[in-house]
């Protein structure tokens, strides 16, 4: 191999980090001048008086010792109109008992139990099909989704009828490990970054599986989540664009 073509590929690999992290920052701060910032002075969350109804999805296996704060929040919502379905996937530990406990004293929340575990994605399909309403707001079984997120979200789908899903932005709650601080950087810096970079090229990688919204007949235009793929969440996401509905990321 010639020493001009070692060379040039030095170059490549010693500054293709370099580069595609400042091709990242530059389009995230394109995307937030044209969104984010004309709203820097309003920062006030949806009131929740107006908008469509929401169906909130929480599959759970095993999530025992997590799901009383989960369940907590997901029926503290400051939205006019919605329910909550918990759709127990087959989980062998109090799970179950927990979710009957909770939905004989919450008439807004419903309960599915799956004979067998069966994936987060058959369980999610289960809850879509079963859910009231068009959209539906998916959480994972440990999050604990804020009062006002739902507000943050529906607004997007008022405003584009093309638009078939909304990715929120996680935060982390364990901060007293050295890997929960690490995560607490990633999501708040780097995840947060891309997502804002891809926004404006067009596109999104990944809707986010621990907070994001989804209009159902989107869902059911491309069958659903898919349970033979093992990242459920990318995979819904490439085929809700492929098929030409809109994604979008919501910061808030």
């Amino acid at each position: 191999m010639s020493s001009p073509l070692l060379a040039g590929l030095g170059l490549v690999v010693a500054f293709y980090p370099l580069g595609l992290a400042l091709l990242w920052c530059g389009l995230a701060l394109l995307w937030s001048r044209r969104w984010e910032w004309p709203e820097r002075w309003r920062r006030v969350a949806p009131a929740g008086q107006e908008g469509p109804p929401v169906s909130v999805l929480i599959p759970c296996f095993n999530e025992g010792p997590n799901l009383a704060e989960t369940l907590k929040a997901a029926l503290s919502l400051r939205w006019r109109d919605w329910e909550v379905i918990a759709i127990n996937d087959g989980s062998s530990d109090d799970t179950g008992r927990q979710l009957e406990a909770w939905a004989a004293a919450e008439p807004r929340l419903r309960v599915v139990h799956l004979a067998c575990n069966q994936g987060k994605a058959l369980a999610l399909r289960a809850g879509a099909l079963l859910a009231r309403h068009e959209l539906l707001v998916c959480i994972d079984g440990d999050a604990l989704l804020d009062p006002h997120a739902v507000g943050w979200m529906v607004r997007h789908f008022q405003a584009d009828p093309a638009l078939a899903a909304v990715t929120g932005n996680p935060r982390i709650r364990n901060r007293s490990t050295l890997l929960g601080r690490l995560q607490v950087g990633e999501f708040s810096m780097i995840v947060g970054l891309i997502k804002r970079a891809q926004s404006q090229l067009g596109a999104l990688f990944c809707v986010s599986g621990v907070i994001g919204c989804f209009r159902r007949s989107a869902l059911h235009h491309v069958g659903y989540w898919d349970p033979s793929r093992l990242t459920e969440d990318i995979d819904i996401t490439w085929r809700l664009q492929r098929a030409g509905w809109g994604v979008r990321y919501e910061p808030h």
